[in-house]
């Protein structure tokens, strides 16, 4: 539930109570009334009685039951109220003024009313010259005081319930006025990318949403200056990599190389000066010159390895084809590599193209390596001019489960992300029904 919502039910939950106290005391006050209107007409009536000619001297046996004074004394009750004139030994007369009756109420009102209205009657004593003739109770009729104590209910419950609507209504209308800013930093939030620049979030009216607005403007530049320096640190940790493997490729072929091949021609001469009746020196220097091109192989393999092609002569297609082409060479009779390279890859980076290729290399190596196919497909796609995107996708059907290729322990995987993170690339690797498929994205700059 939003936060307006929230509000115009609370108002609304206020406001119900606040009816809830209103008709209690509008109860409360309706009795009240009543009681103090019973006690007006009991000492009317009582006043009016003592100062009745002849009452004081004759005595109330002088005035008879069907005496013409009930009219008079009618006419002195309010309306609603009821009273019982004891004169002496009379008998009892009771007396109702009129009532209106307009509203009639529900009979539980009637009867909350009644119950302690008909119980507890106001007395007034009929006095003359100190004398006491007898005495006048009045009480309010229970339909009289349950149809004005309604009448009254209504008011307030009608009052009450539309200042709750109308106050449910504005609060909610107010609330949304007050809270829309809180949708334009939600918004913000979601299309937040700490590795793409965004506007700052405008100033607000609202001073709290404002320096929420100041908060999070702050918080993005810091998380974008974090993400420069940590882009930086990835694509100099990939420069130092690759420095480090083609000095290493360069010691190889340097020193290694060169000892292979001294090895390989002190072998040879040690063959070709032997004496013919040493047939097993000649076979020793001849398996030292099989194990010295063993070593040479094993050599090369390695430098393909570590070296990189000349992107800037032969472009990275042509770069990813001769990788292809030497695994095809190692394979023979392996599994068949198939290769689809598309789009323009002239004005790509040293950097972009390094990257790419040794992403290749990992791929391929972990999709022979760890698995058993009999097909790999490795599709190259660069889409746009100047710019676009590169996308690398590697197929295989050696079997292999996507989810514990992720969550392997390996650093092939660590080291293809190390490069995507320095070019803002995004890796995935999910089931294609036979193996794996790997897909890599990389923007690519103009």
């Amino acid at each position: 539930m939003s936060l307006p919502a929230h509000l115009a039910l609370r108002l609304l939950i206020v406001t119900l109570l606040c009816l809830a106290g209103a008709v209690a005391w509008t109860l409360w006050d309706a009795r009240s009334a009543l009681r103090g209107e019973a006690a007006v007409s009991a000492e009317r009536i009582a006043a009016a009685l003592a100062r009745q000619p002849g009452l004081g001297s004759v005595g109330p046996a002088a005035l008879p039951v069907g005496e013409p004074q009930a009219e008079p004394t009618v006419l002195m009750l309010l309306p609603g109220i009821c009273a019982e004139i004891r004169l002496g030994s009379e008998v009892p007369r009771r007396l109702c003024g009129d009532w209106d009756g307009l509203g009639t109420a529900p009979s539980w009102l009637a009867a909350v009313l009644s119950a302690r209205a008909l119980s507890d009657p106001l007395v007034r004593e009929i006095v003359y010259r100190g004398r006491r003739l007898g005495t006048v109770a009045a009480w309010p009729d229970s339909g009289a005081a349950a149809g004005r104590a309604w009448r009254q209910v209504r008011f307030a419950s009608g009052l009450a319930l539309s200042l709750a609507g109308a106050t449910a209504i504005l609060g909610w209308l107010a609330a949304a006025g007050l809270v829309a800013p809180a949708g334009r930093i939600v918004r913000h939030l979601d299309g937040f990318d700490a590795g793409a620049s965004h506007p700052p979030l405008p100033r607000f009216r609202a001073a709290e949403f404002d320096r929420i607005a100041s908060a999070f403007d702050a918080l993005a530049g810091r998380l974008a200056r974090t993400e420069s320096e940590r882009t930086a640190l990835m694509q100099r940790l990939v420069q130092v990599q690759e420095e480090e493997r083609q000095s290493l490729a360069r010691d190889l072929h340097d020193a290694f190389g060169q000892c292979l091949a001294a090895a390989g021609a002190l072998a040879a001469a040690i063959e070709a000066g032997a004496p013919t009746d040493r047939a097993d020196l000649r076979a020793d220097a001849r398996g030292i010159e099989a194990v010295v091109a063993a070593m040479r192989e094993s050599l090369r393999g390695a430098l393909a390895q570590l070296e990189l092609p000349d992107f800037a002569g032969i472009g990275l297609g042509d770069g990813i084809r001769g990788l292809v082409s030497d695994w095809r060479a190692r394979l023979r009779t392996g599994p068949s590599l198939h290769l689809d390279v598309e789009g323009d890859w002239s004005g790509l980076s040293g950097e972009a193209s390094a990257s790419l290729y040794r992403i290749t290399q990992e791929l391929l190596t972990n999709a022979l390596r760890h698995g058993r196919p009999s097909r790999v497909f490795l599709r190259l796609q660069r889409a746009g001019t100047g710019g676009g995107t590169v996308t690398l996708t590697v197929d295989d059907d050696g079997g292999g489960d996507a989810a514990r290729a992720v969550s392997g322990s390996g650093r092939g995987l660590p080291g293809i992300r190390a490069r995507l993170a320095a070019l803002g690339g995004h890796l995935s690797l999910t089931g294609n029904g036979s193996g794996i498929r790997a897909r890599v994205t990389i923007p690519v700059h103009g």
